[in-house]
């Protein structure tokens, strides 16, 4: 329309040719325009109701970590089928301690326990210092005096196994810990019992070893509210519910593609390379 509106102008000539294509142009114009309403009144249709994708169940309270990991479990791909737990498939709780016994220490995860042995040495007034997962360097708990703050006078490492004896090679391990950082005293705190070998070791290398028979001991002997107080520190949140070692995180209730199999499993499995925990709790 331009050239038919300035025909007498130099603009109009140099644009004569254009009405032949104008009318193409125009239609095709025309037809974008009906288009464009089409889609837009479809797009002010009312939303189709989803029907959600069942829950992935939880033993314990989610927490930020499992919100950002809940996608990946149920996102699809080939671990994700295993990951996705069966509504009917729960996992109950063992009973809950009232009292200190060798069943405390069969039923808390290894960072109850851990939790446990620094409470006792922080009764026996050390000051303390630990990390909740991760490297730790051969040592879980250091212990300092309030004198001495900044250096260490005792080295602690915790061990939570289960059947497996404690052998003459992690007593050497925290042996050169505490060679290399100058520490005199050390101890070794377990859920099971240590071998010959282990004790005579430990005896030359001023390591003290705290088996559950020692640990219940130690414990008996201290008042009842300083008792009641480790028994809450043991059985503190989802105590039976294991922490993943590299994330510090509770892990989570999973099951095997192939045989259905329960295990634990990272939240971060994509990343992390945590190895899979048998449900010890289930087969009980």
């Amino acid at each position: 329309m331009l050239p038919a509106a300035m025909r007498d102008s130099a603009i109009g000539a140099a644009f004569a040719g254009l009405p032949a294509l104008g009318w193409p142009i125009a239609a095709a114009g025309a037809l974008a325009l009906v288009a464009g309403l089409a889609l837009e009144r479809r797009g002010h249709r009312a939303p189709v109701a989803v029907q959600p994708a069942p829950p992935t169940v939880y033993l314990r309270t989610p927490t930020s970590s499992d919100t950002r990991s809940r996608g990946e479990l149920t996102g699809g791909g080939k671990a994700n089928a295993a990951a996705v737990a069966s509504p009917v498939a729960g996992v109950k709780p063992p009973a809950r301690p009232e009292r200190w016994s060798e069943t405390v220490f069969d039923v808390i995860e290894w960072r109850r326990f851990e939790a446990v042995v620094e409470r006792m040495f922080q009764q026996a007034g050390f000051v303390t210092r630990s990390q909740s997962h991760g490297a730790d360097g051969g040592v879980d708990v250091w212990l300092y005096t309030h004198q001495h703050p900044r250096t260490p006078v005792g080295a602690v490492q915790c061990k939570h196994w289960q059947g497996k004896r404690i052998g003459v090679d992690k007593i050497r391990e925290l042996k050169g810990v505490m060679a290399a950082r100058g520490i005199e005293r050390g101890h070794f705190a377990a859920t099971t019992t240590f071998t010959d070998d282990a004790i005579a070791f430990a005896q030359s290398a001023r390591v003290n070893l705290l088996d559950v028979t020692r640990l219940l001991d130690v414990i008996a002997k201290r008042t009842a509210q300083q008792q009641a107080e480790l028994l809450a520190v043991a059985l503190e949140g989802d105590y039976w519910c294991p922490t993943c070692v590299n994330c510090g995180v509770k892990m989570i209730y999973r099951q095997r593609r192939s045989d259905g199999s329960p295990f634990w499993g990272c939240a971060n499995y994509r990343t992390c390379k945590t190895p899979r925990i048998p449900m010890r709790v289930a087969s009980k």
